[in-house]
């Protein structure tokens, strides 16, 4: 199969309503999310939710999909700061080698609050994290999972912060192909996604399928996953998910030009 009909996608659950049941002519690409920037810039996949971060770094390259993305419009629950004393006090902090996105926006929350730790490159483990560090950032289901077996642990909930300071949906995720795709195939992929996810959004019984195969894997009940989903993380990104995009874009990485978006017309 050609990498224009593969589409890249997080590893992780957040993803999950767009994918699950996606026609099956397109083969599905899963990586952690820093990972997939590779593969979209190498070829491997046509398009794939890539670090917002990582857009930014490479936005002369790529191009993104409307009304899609990987947002939180308040707490997300899958992106959290994680230590045993308050954030004031932590010396420093292990980051998480899954995720530019997440690691910049600590970076700039932190700095708001005038607050400058050491940073340390760990991989996503939180015992190990944190035996070596006062505070570990994880991200996905791994901060998902570090959330139920560690709530006493919890400390910032980046999602949550973002919108709080900003009061605009946080884009963790974009939704991006590289500039020189087929156009035509481009849009094809992006009408299928939107067309999964409003099929999650509106029909009980595929929600209820998604649902169920998340928390298995997951190890949840569906009452949490189904709180993740409706009313944590989104797929779909509106009018209010641009502006946020566009002011971490600018605010966060210096970024002053507008996106490059797929053109659907």
């Amino acid at each position: 199969m050609s990498w224009q009909n593969v589409l890249g996608r997080v590893a992780f659950s957040n993803c999950d309503p767009i994918f699950t049941n996606l026609d099956k002519k397109w083969k599905v690409l899963p990586a952690p999310p820093s990972w997939l920037t590779g593969h979209l810039l190498r070829q491997d996949c046509l398009c794939a939710p890539i670090p917002t971060a990582d857009y930014a770094k490479y936005s002369d390259k790529l191009l993104l999909l409307p009304n899609l993305a990987i947002v939180s419009k308040g707490e997300v629950g899958s992106v959290l700061l994680f230590g045993s004393r308050p954030i004031e006090d932590m010396r420093d902090i292990a980051l998480p080698s899954d995720s530019s996105t997440s690691v910049a926006l600590l970076r700039w929350i932190l700095s708001k609050r005038s607050l400058d730790p050491k940073y340390l490159d760990l991989g996503p483990d939180i015992n190990m994290m944190l035996s070596k560090c006062d505070g570990a950032l994880l991200i996905g289901d791994r901060a998902l999972v570090a959330a139920r077996e560690n709530p006493e642990l919890i400390r910032l909930d980046l999602g949550a912060e973002w919108t709080k300071i900003t009061n605009l949906p946080m884009v963790f995720g974009v939704f991006a192909a590289r500039q020189d795709s087929p156009v035509e195939i481009l849009k094809a992929a992006q009408y299928d996604m939107v067309n999964q996810y409003t099929k999650f959004k509106s029909d009980q019984k595929i929600r209820d399928d998604v649902i169920s195969q998340s928390s298995i894997k997951l190890g949840f009940g569906g009452e949490r996953i189904t709180e993740y989903f409706v009313d944590e993380v989104s797929n779909l990104l509106d009018n209010d998910g641009v502006k946020g995009l566009e002011l971490f874009l600018s605010e966060v990485c210096g970024i002053q030009e507008s996106p490059t978006w797929l053109n659907l017309d």
